[in-house]
């Protein structure tokens, strides 16, 4: 059993999601201990423990230690997998976060000639299907982001993921549903290291109907455009209201370049205006764009599991290594035969021979 230390460097959910995502592809089980022990609310929080029962549930694997506030649980995978799963967030849970677990594990599924449960697999796509829970909120990826720049990655080495979201979930009450259909990929190795000329830039701004009369979504378009005109680019825009449990707003700009796409994100908060929610949201790509690296630095992280998974040699200019990021690289090679390098702003994923 592999002994996961939950207080490591960034010390948050990540190391659950990415521990117990890696213990079902490998069949490797694993402890996961000090659960965000620096945490105000150290343990469990409802939105972790749903995502490790969701897994649990898709493997068909046995956890210990899954209650509210648990410091420790025990995971053991199972060797079959359903090819259907809802999960129910009762709160604004977030879940994208929640799918960063179960997306490494769906990808990896048995392959089509594989018995599951006394059928045939016939390749068919594993869904997995969310009622309640956030779409997009605070601390976590924006859907969109997801979407159109996080799955775009996973997209260049050869994963088919498609995505629908039938309703935004926004703080406090959530209410989001999305479904999502995952096909059993063999992804092969990726390497980034020009992004070539920037294409253009699409601005997706999305509102609950709450805000519709304040105009909410166009006002933060406005404080994009303050900030990006500069550039003489081509630049799309596309607004949305809809049906929400709770008013929110979010932003997601994805740029377009010849070879990669990245992005940036934000959400309208209390007391923040909308114009402000964008042009943040502008200046933080900037920022991305300036560094001349082909991934985002929150691209960065999230692709470092895929990677290692190739069990290729793949290489990818990053703007920087963050702590969140270090963290997966620690947890990453406790579980899999192979290392992380970094030279000149440039990871490599070398797996051992």
């Amino acid at each position: 059993m592999i002994e996961i230390d939950g207080s490591y460097g960034s010390g948050g959910g990540q190391i659950l999601r990415t521990a117990c995502a890696l213990s079902t592809v490998t069949k490797k089980p694993c402890q996961v201990f000090n659960i965000r022990k620096s945490r105000p609310k150290p343990g469990l929080m409802p939105q972790h423990l749903l995502g490790i029962q969701a897994l649990s549930q898709l493997c068909n694997g046995r956890l210990e230690g899954d209650s509210l506030g648990s410091e420790e649980i025990k995971f053991y995978p199972g060797e079959t997998y359903k090819d259907r799963v809802s999960v129910n967030i009762p709160t604004a849970g977030s879940i994208t976060l929640c799918l960063q677990s179960l997306l490494p594990v769906a990808l990896f599924a048995p392959s089509p000639s594989q018995v599951l449960q006394n059928k045939i697999w016939e390749g068919k796509p594993v869904k997995i299907f969310f009622e309640g829970g956030g779409t997009d909120v605070p601390f976590s990826p924006t859907f969109d982001y997801f979407r159109y720049v996080f799955l775009k990655a996973l997209e260049k080495m050869g994963a088919k993921v498609e995505v629908n979201i039938l309703k935004r979930g926004y703080y406090p009450e959530g209410g989001g549903r999305a479904e999502v259909k995952i096909y059993p990929s063999k992804l092969k190795n990726l390497k980034l290291i020009e992004r070539g000329q920037l294409k253009k830039i699409l601005a997706i701004s999305s509102t609950s109907e709450f805000l519709q009369k304040k105009k909410v979504a166009e006002r933060q378009i406005s404080g994009i455009k303050g900030i990006l005109s500069s550039l003489k680019l081509p630049f799309e825009t596309r607004i949305e209201y809809s049906k929400t449990n709770s008013p929110g707003s979010s932003i997601c700009l994805i740029a377009e370049f010849e070879q990669v796409i990245f992005g940036s994100d934000g959400l309208g908060k209390l007391g923040k205006s909308a114009e402000e929610v964008g042009r943040e949201c502008a200046l933080r790509l900037l920022e991305e764009e300036k560094t001349k690296a082909c991934v985002d630095r929150f691209l960065t992280d999230q692709i470092l599991p895929y990677l290692a998974l190739t069990n290729q040699k793949c290489q990818v200019k990053i703007p920087q290594l963050t702590l969140h990021a270090k963290t997966n690289v620690w947890i990453i090679q406790q579980f899999l035969k192979g290392k992380f390098e970094i030279k000149d702003n440039i990871i490599f994923w070398i797996p051992f021979e």
